[in-house]
């Protein structure tokens, strides 16, 4: 057994050292596969139209037609778990690549060229951090008002400060070092140091930082669609699903059960794989 496992884990992962890979990040790695599959596929497995209200089967026990039964309007709760994904997943990945592409460019610049440029960068960063990353996306969103748009807006402009610190202070461990000091007085650019020589020593934490930040991306985008500040009825989304269940959960618990699986799932998943990337690329905590 331990050989099987030992080969299959040189197969996937190379350049890894078998004896340090940690089984729960294989095991996070397979749930989250199957959830993208399934949020994937959704369209074509669905039994029903997750916006069709029918309320003949309003709040049916689940059968056949209705997997998971229906909520207050006779919808499906499996259709609306499975489309539902696709906003929830999407607007996560959409979030986090953004933020990537901020935060890393400024965290380089700032890092590197210092000055009042780093000055200007670090004195924002502080007024964000002030207040609490939840809060201060809720403060946003109310302001721009309630859509999916404004929410994208305010998880991003609340969450670009920690890829921006992160890449920052690696920048300033790195950028006196002999290599970089050895590109500098061989005639290299400023471009060049920092696209060929400092932009490979951030991906790996920034990747770690990003697999692990994808579990708060998604708390935060459901809580604020739970809140009412996100998806607008009559859209799916996890969060929204949430909220829609609250006032029956003394009597069908499920219609909040559900999708807080589905969220507890995929942070849980990507927790996992964010810890198994953390050991495997020697990331130090963050």
């Amino acid at each position: 057994m331990k050989t099987a496992y030992a080969l299959l884990m040189r197969s996937f992962f190379p350049r890894f050292k078998v004896k340090r890979y940690k089984p729960l990040a294989l095991i996070g790695f397979i749930g989250l596969a199957v959830i993208i599959l399934l949020t994937i596929i959704g369209p074509f497995i669905v039994p029903n139209d997750p916006l069709t209200a029918n309320m003949a089967e309003r709040l049916a026990a689940p059968s056949l037609s209705y997997p998971l039964g229906t909520d207050h309007m006779g919808r499906c709760i499996f259709s609306r778990l499975i489309i539902g994904s696709q906003t929830t997943l999407g607007i996560t990945a959409i979030v986090v690549a953004t933020v990537i592409l901020i935060g890393i460019p400024l965290g380089l610049l700032s890092g590197y060229i210092g000055g009042r440029f780093d000055s200007f960068m670090m004195r924002m960063a502080d007024g964000f951090i002030a207040l609490p990353e939840f809060i201060l996306a809720i403060a946003i969103a109310g302001f721009l008002g309630p859509s999916l748009f404004n929410l994208m807006i305010a998880v991003v402009l609340v969450k670009w400060i920690s890829y921006t610190r992160v890449v920052r202070s690696i920048v300033l461990s790195e950028r006196e070092k002999e290599y970089i000091l050895a590109a500098r007085v061989g005639g290299s650019s400023t471009w060049k140091i920092i696209t060929k020589h400092l932009l490979p020593q951030v991906i790996s934490p920034v990747l770690v930082l990003a697999t692990l930040d994808i579990g708060k991306v998604i708390l935060i985008i459901s809580s604020l669609s739970y809140l009412g500040l996100g998806a607008q009825p009559p859209d799916p989304e996890w969060g929204a699903m949430l909220n829609d269940g609250r006032p029956y959960f003394q009597t069908i618990p499920e219609l909040m059960i559900y999708p807080g699986m589905a969220i507890f799932l995929v942070v849980l998943s990507c927790n996992l794989i964010g810890e198994g990337l953390r050991d495997k690329l020697d990331v130090k905590s963050m």
